[in-house]
């Protein structure tokens, strides 16, 4: 297996949620359909509300975990600071098991690696309605309307190098270097990717290509870019897509031309004693939020932390008060 070979480097059943309606995340013209028996969201006051917070330990996540910390602070909620639980797992299983009543997840994460299905929607609005009504019903989790922004996995290249690796447009080219010269088809990926099902062994499976497992390096997250950049020990890295640092380091993304990658966009997620008692006043207050977050805003906040090493907190509270939430 090649997970064994790989250089690793470590440094109850619920009812379908009705929503309110989208504002201005180009979800409101498809206004979602509901199914089943509504569960009422509720719209007690949030100054009545305790929340625990959660979220990822990626910068992205931290910047969206200090906007719903912010946010609800500055609606008089109790906030429990949960930020920074650890990868998807961890979040995921703190959220089921109600040590955290919230935190910002994605639609193709939720769709591949919770639900297990092997083919995207895609559709965002579609893909996101799947999730919201599934999760809602199997899980009792309540999906708010997602962001416009789309932070999908990539696969990138330091770009001075692109004569040097046959000038890859695609990752159809990738895969073609990696059969024909695989000295320079030297991969970095975080941990996930490695194994998950919408990364890398996915990846090989809809392309129909291997990486050679001695190619393949694990890293931390971050380190993942800087080592694409250098070129040490990699040529090409795994990304997301929104992250400050591809502009940043002056990497190129590779076209992902057989469309593998589902569509990643964010949510706000509660568990469903925190929706029952607040969700409409939560969807007031997060809504308009949300939907100032697109692919443009999402890749300079996350290049503030990533690039220019400022604390997420101050990106998120400095955002949230340009746009006149706070």
């Amino acid at each position: 297996m090649r997970h064994a070979r790989t250089t690793r480097i470590f440094g109850g059943m619920a009812a379908i949620a009705l929503l309110a309606t989208a504002c201005g995340n180009g979800l409101e013209d498809d206004g979602p359909e509901t199914a089943g028996e509504a569960v009422d969201a509720g719209a007690e006051d949030l100054e009545d509300a305790s929340i625990t917070v959660g979220s990822k330990d990626f910068d992205e996540q931290l910047v969206l975990g200090h906007i719903s910390r912010i946010l609800l602070e500055e609606a008089g909620v109790d906030v429990t600071d949960e930020i920074n639980l650890g990868g998807t797992d961890a979040a995921r299983a703190a959220l089921e098991t109600g040590e955290i009543d919230h935190y910002w997840e994605y639609t193709g994460t939720a769709w591949i690696s919770f639900f297990g299905e092997d083919e995207p929607i895609p559709d965002r609005v579609e893909q996101y309605e799947a999730v919201r009504d599934r999760d809602a019903e199997d899980h009792g989790l309540y999906w708010l309307e997602p962001t416009p922004f789309n932070n999908t996995y990539g696969i990138a290249f330091q770009s001075d190098a692109a004569d040097d690796l046959g000038n890859p447009e695609t990752i159809s080219d990738f895969f073609e270097l990696a059969e024909n010269e695989p000295d320079l088809a030297t991969l970095c990926v975080e941990s996930e990717f490695e194994a998950r099902d919408d990364g890398l062994p996915g990846m090989e499976e809809h392309y129909g290509g291997e990486v050679p497992s001695d190619n393949v390096t694990v890293l931390d997250t971050g380190v993942v870019y800087s080592a694409t950049a250098d070129r040490d020990p990699c040529n090409f890295g795994e990304v997301f897509t929104t992250d400050g640092r591809i502009a940043a380091l002056d990497l190129t993304v590779l076209e992902d031309d057989e469309s593998f990658f589902p569509l990643y966009n964010v949510a706000p997620v509660f568990t469903e004693e925190i929706y029952e008692q607040y969700g409409d006043s939560l969807a007031d207050l997060y809504e308009p939020v949300a939907s100032e977050l697109d692919d443009e805003t999402m890749a300079q906040l996350n290049a503030r932390v990533s690039a220019d090493n400022e604390d997420p907190g101050d990106v998120a509270r400095d955002f949230l008060s340009e746009i006149g939430a706070i």
